[in-house]
């Protein structure tokens, strides 16, 4: 397989348009273009970012796999970090030191593929149906005008720590965010983006509490 291949086969496996490729990779989407159809090489600053997006070393990019397994699984998940409800506190100082970060709790979720995940175990009962002990796996924001309307994110913020929230982006209006809860007992807010230290967009929760079904047991046929 040709470094061109691999270099679609990453982008196909962490799931992103040739455009958001691009955009996480600081190039224009006519490179990524131009790099998968083989008109032209990643430079090693291109490649630097590649391996760091895709968790893999550039010996892994440009010579490929040396393990038994498949090409396509040999780009397994990054371990996640979980920051559980008791350091929270402790977070909202420590999460630019990486070494603290690496003593955190770690897991795996092979089914979200590559990218920069972490998990929270979020507390509280102003995003239901999820619990307060649910852990709710994010992935990173770069940037806030990614964030799309309506959708939920866990933000690492200066005043309020760690919020599970559905944010609404209106930066542009009057350059502030608004966070919903989807419990109506909880009032909406408005927060500056300057009170915010990271965000990540909602990908899975993790949660020991089944929702309840519809199941009624007279539906049993006693007959049987």
């Amino acid at each position: 397989m040709e470094i061109n291949e691999r270099f679609r086969l990453i982008r196909e496996n962490l799931d992103l348009t040739q455009a958001a490729f691009a955009d996480k990779l600081g190039i224009t989407k006519a490179s990524v273009g131009a790099y998968e159809e083989g008109r032209a090489l990643p430079n090693h600053k291109v490649l630097v970012a590649l391996a760091d997006l895709a968790g893999i070393s550039i010996d892994e990019i440009i010579r490929g796999t040396e393990t038994g397994t498949s090409e396509r699984t040999s780009f397994s998940s990054k371990p996640i970090p979980l920051v559980p409800i008791k350091a929270a506190a402790g977070y909202q100082k420590g999460f630019p030191d990486a070494e603290y970060v690496k003593e955190l709790p770690q897991f795996y979720l092979p089914t979200l593929g590559n990218g920069d995940y972490r998990a929270f175990e979020i507390s509280g009962d102003s995003m239901p149906p999820l619990q307060s002990g649910t852990i709710v796996v994010g992935e990173r924001v770069g940037r806030l005008t990614e964030l799309k309307d309506g959708d939920t994110y866990v933000l690492v913020t200066k005043q309020d720590g760690i919020v599970y929230k559905r944010v609404f982006n209106y930066i542009k209006d009057n350059g502030k965010l608004f966070l919903v809860s989807d419990n109506s007992r909880y009032k909406p807010y408005s927060i500056d983006p300057m009170e915010i230290y990271e965000v990540w967009s909602a990908r899975a929760y993790i949660s020991v509490d089944f929702p309840k079904s519809g199941f009624n047991k007279k539906q049993i046929d006693v007959s049987v």
